[in-house]
């Protein structure tokens, strides 16, 4: 369910004055790099309790037992979670789209609530079938493995851009085993798990190198966006890990 983010391609401007006037965080002061920064992990970590508070609030209200019952009635049938998964990347599409719009803060804002929003829908399954107990171990390994690599690329400064084809054809290859496991219906296995675990983990890699280097100081909604979609994968599937292990 990878979404194949492109989150600096270039735009076509008809003429100067639509040109985007603010610089690369690479090449900003450093006043504008550091509010940069700190308004997109401000959006990140915003997003994230966003999602949590949406789940949260789902579950009290629906219940896991009753949830665990209308999942298995919408996803009834081969083809159900094909749909689903094809209307999830539609919908991270416009998301990513929008929230790079660079003349209209609340269109990127709109992207940045709508992917949320599909984030919540798609997580829905997964976290009805685990325990809190596998949740709260998926959460915090999660995270651990955020900051490890976010400290990484900020202490080493190096540039990951150089990642992005191979991320770009590795995200296309997983959508395609994915698919044909929904169609032929068979298990990927763990050893897939632990590929895409190791895909997404390339994918923070290069989110936050992009951060550094090749967002312009304007763009720290799209860059949240981009950081919080590679976390949240990479979330899923460790959570998948831990509950094959279960």
């Amino acid at each position: 369910m990878q979404q194949t983010r492109l989150p600096n391609s270039p735009h076509n401007y008809d003429n100067d004055f639509n040109a985007p006037t603010d610089l690369f965080a690479a090449a900003a002061d450093a006043d504008a790099r550091a509010s940069f920064i700190m308004k997109t992990y401000l959006y990140l970590f915003g997003s994230i309790a966003l999602l949590v508070a949406i789940e949260t609030a789902i579950f009290t209200a629906v219940g896991t037992e009753r949830m665990i019952e209308m999942v298995s009635r919408v996803l009834v049938g081969q083809y159900a979670w094909l749909v689903v998964l094809g209307a999830f990347m539609a919908v991270s599409w416009v998301a990513n789209m929008w929230a790079q719009n660079s003349t209209s803060s609340a269109i990127q804002h709109a992207g940045l609530g709508l992917y949320i929003a599909a984030m919540s829908v798609i997580l829905i399954p997964l976290l009805a079938m685990a325990g809190t107990d596998v949740i709260m171990s998926a959460a915090t390994t999660t995270a651990g493995l955020f900051a490890m690599l976010t400290l990484a690329v900020f202490i080493t400064r190096k540039d990951f851009s150089f990642l992005r084809t191979f991320l770009i054809f590795g995200g296309l290859a997983a959508l395609g085993l994915i698919g044909t496991s929904i169609i032929f219906g068979f298990s990927l296995g763990p050893i897939f798990t632990y590929a895409m675990i190791a895909f997404m983990c390339c994918y923070i890699l290069y989110d936050t190198s992009n951060i550094m280097h090749h967002y312009r100081t304007s763009q720290h909604v799209a860059a949240a966006l981009a950081l919080f979609a590679s976390v949240v994968m990479l979330f899923w599937y460790i959570l998948q890990l831990f509950m094959n292990r279960e």
